[in-house]
């Protein structure tokens, strides 16, 4: 693919303007600075082949869109491709399509039958309160400051998204998916997060007390000022990086350990089975906060 750095630089504007989102935005969700962002878009210099990935993901295009010399396919297209065939298996169930939207300050309250077209959106300011939103495929969306609380998004899928100061409060996340995601400041209290997968972004600065952690995954997550205060069991933590990371009155059964150093993780009167236990201590973690349970 043979690409041209203005071309690059023209087309980033274009494919970020298209989902009105900013520069900073964008930053954010490929973890660099806005000034990066910026020399890319005045053509002083392009982004490696792994965040070219990643952006062609945020901006709802393939790696094509950015050369001349080959058509395009986006991905919200192929998202229309697969919804269109559902519709097809389920064409007697009423269903809404609110992908490539912008919706601000709307109410969606008591909102059902999404069935999954919810892509490349950006959402602020908007009510989900109630809602039945399960199985849905969130891509490329930057929601912010969404109110979600008591929904059902159970085996919902979340890729390549910004999820900044939204409300989560009691809602079912059963099963869900989030892949290369940037999740901060979202209050997730009294989240059900069972069977939850993390995979390869940021959980930053989010509230999860008395959350429900069982057969729940981080993979590859950045992990930073978080406080874990509910039990934790059948759950693994493989290849995360913890920056002010708190386990405070957990009990942790069965739960698997697999990073680089466990020893930004701060754990105030937990305890922990022996398999658990031993999986800490092999990662050198701080167990002065941690008593065995003894069977």
């Amino acid at each position: 693919m043979n690409m041209d750095i203005k071309t690059i630089g023209n087309k980033i504007i274009e494919a970020r303007k298209k989902i009105n989102i900013s520069q900073a935005k964008l930053a954010e969700g490929l973890f660099i600075s806005a000034q990066a962002v910026g020399k890319w878009e005045r053509g002083e210099s392009i982004p490696d082949i792994i965040t070219m990935t990643r952006l062609a993901q945020i901006l709802g295009v393939d790696l094509n869109y950015f050369s001349d010399n080959f058509p395009s396919v986006s991905n919200a297209t192929k998202t229309e491709d697969l919804t269109a065939k559902q519709e097809s298996e389920h064409k007697n169930k009423l269903s809404w399509n609110m992908s490539r939207g912008n919706w601000v300050d709307a109410d969606f309250s008591g909102l059902k039958n999404l069935n999954e077209k919810f892509s490349s959106s950006n959402m602020q300011n908007c009510l989900f309160i109630g809602s039945e939103m399960s199985g849905l495929m969130l891509k490329t969306n930057h929601i912010e400051k969404c109110d979600f609380s008591a929904s059902d998004l159970s085996k919902s899928s979340f890729g390549s998204s910004s999820l900044s100061y939204n409300v989560f409060k009691d809602c079912s996340l059963k099963d869900v998916q989030f892949s290369t995601s940037y999740i901060k400041n979202c209050d997730f209290a009294g989240t059900d997060f069972t069977g939850t997968e993390f995979k390869y972004g940021a959980f930053v600065k989010n509230t999860i007390s008395n959350a429900t952690w069982n057969r729940s995954s981080f993979n590859g997550m950045q992990l930073d000022n978080i406080v874990f205060d509910s039990r934790i069991e059948d759950c693994y933590f493989e290849g995360c990086a913890f920056s002010k990371v708190t386990f405070q009155n957990v009990m942790l059964i069965n739960t698997f350990f697999k990073c680089k150093s466990l020893k930004k993780i701060r754990f105030v009167d937990c305890q922990a089975d022996s398999l658990t236990y031993a999986f800490l201590k092999n990662g050198k973690a701080d167990l002065t906060g941690v008593s065995l349970i003894k069977s």
